[in-house]
């Protein structure tokens, strides 16, 4: 485990304490034809053998220094603007599967996926993917009944903003319920009532603040209702 640990903060300070944002934009923009790739990927080669000291191990450093190339060079080479968000996570769940394969493959050769594949992780993979979307379009069709759009017109927010807020409370409380934390739920819904506050004071509009406490009520008892289910069942 003590390898996994040095790949992983190997990854990080490469990926994002010694990589300058000048860096970043030459390589976006000279794609291939910049040094600073090189430099970048020999830079994640050194810090891995420093981290792992250790020659023997010298394939897992040869695989890291030869993937790391070659994912930031498909990156560069098909990264658009509209796309360079998207591919920049994608960069990274690459790299770090990179790295725990690597472990997996030359340090710790008894993974097996019947370990991931058990009624604990399925149930809890369910009840997150249940909390994202499943639930957003849930309260969406709840409030059809009502129309929001001529409440929020005049309000400027973020594209998404509310959906995103919403599945990141629901995930957190989720959290809080199945590690025995209710009393930072508690502090989440008071947290999200101060923010709320001042724009509710400000419209002075009961309807605009009945449909904000209706649908915190939904999403937060949604979530605790999951979290109590999931632990009943576990």
């Amino acid at each position: 485990m003590m390898v996994l640990i040095k790949l992983l903060l190997a990854h990080i300070i490469g990926d994002f304490f010694l990589q300058p944002e000048k860096w970043v934009r030459e390589k976006e923009k000279k794609k291939l034809k910049s040094n600073k790739l090189y430099f970048h990927v020999l830079i994640h080669i050194v810090l891995t053998s420093i981290f792992l000291w250790d020659i023997s191990l010298w394939s897992i450093i040869l695989t890291i220094g030869i993937t790391h190339f070659i994912i930031d060079a498909t990156k560069l080479s098909i990264q658009k603007k509209k796309t360079r968000r998207l591919l920049f996570f994608i960069d990274q769940i690459l790299h770090i599967a990179v790295i725990f394969c690597c472990y997996f493959i030359f340090i710790e050769n008894t993974f097996q996926l019947n370990n991931l594949v058990t009624e604990f992780n399925l149930l809890l993979l369910a009840c997150l993917l249940f909390l994202t979307i499943p639930t957003s379009i849930i309260m969406k069709t709840i409030f059809l009944k009502w129309n929001i759009s001529e409440l929020t017109k005049n309000n400027e927010s973020l594209e998404d903003a509310g959906k995103y807020i919403g599945i990141l409370e629901r995930v957190l409380v989720f959290i809080f319920i199945i590690v025995g934390h209710w009393e930072a739920v508690g502090f989440l819904i008071t947290a999200k009532s101060v923010f709320r506050f001042g724009d509710l004071k400000e419209s002075k509009h009961r309807q605009l603040t009945e449909y904000i406490l209706i649908g915190t009520l939904i999403s937060f008892g949604i979530a605790i209702f999951t979290g109590l289910i999931f632990n009943s069942l576990i």
